[in-house]
């Protein structure tokens, strides 16, 4: 099995603790660096970039928790990294992509929160465009002023499941079944809160 896009690993133990055999990836250093503190005979962990190629035809499962997808700057870095992602798996092999539902989000989304811990106030600023969703972290501690350089802006594709299914075909896969939450609930365009895809690579 193939976590892509792992963080520091924390779906990957799971599954290498129920037996498989698991590699994670990931772009950062610092998580992988983390996550290798756990690596054993059938748990391993590699820095890599998705957009990229990585033991073609290996893996008999991938996977992409938590919309870990969709932050490219350009559609075809994104194009890149489903040809790559699809690459991995064996053929006949199956893809779990794990997203946001955008009508879901965007008929929910709270505009402005403010989280305080330890004297450190976190406040959350989200918006959105025809093509994606934003979201703003400005980090004050104490009474210092906000401050610029204390922010991080992050934004993330509004993918739906007809642009999975058009970028997984361009690439010689094909969706197998849908869900809408991590029950394995029917998947509803407004009502679901995950777009949960299976899909399949072609050939035998």
């Amino acid at each position: 099995m193939l976590d892509v896009a792992c963080g520091k690993g924390r779906h990957s133990k799971v599954l290498a603790d129920m037996g498989f055999d698991v590699t994670g990836t990931d772009l950062s250093e610092a998580s992988i660096n983390e996550a290798m503190l756990d690596v054993n005979e059938n748990l391993h962990f590699y820095q890599h970039d998705m957009r990229l190629p990585f033991r073609i035809n290996y893996y008999d499962y991938a996977f992409n928790f938590f919309t870990s997808f969709g932050y490219f700057k350009t559609q075809r870095e994104h194009n890149n990294a489903i040809r790559s992602i699809v690459q991995n798996v064996k053929k006949g092999g199956v893809f779990v992509i794990d997203y946001l539902n955008v009508q879901y989000i965007s008929d929910r989304i709270e505009k402005s929160t403010t989280v305080e811990a330890n004297d450190i106030r976190f406040y959350v600023t989200k918006w959105e465009d025809e093509k994606h969703f934003y979201k703003q972290i400005q980090i004050n501690e104490g009474n210092e002023p906000l401050n610029s350089e204390n922010s991080h802006t992050e934004r993330v594709a509004k993918f739906t499941l007809e642009d999975f299914t058009k970028m997984l075909a361009h690439q010689g896969a094909t969706v197998s079944a849908v869900f809408g939450d991590y029950n394995l609930g029917e998947y509803h365009p407004k009502e679901s809160p995950r777009l949960i895809i299976i899909a399949k690579r072609l050939g035998v």
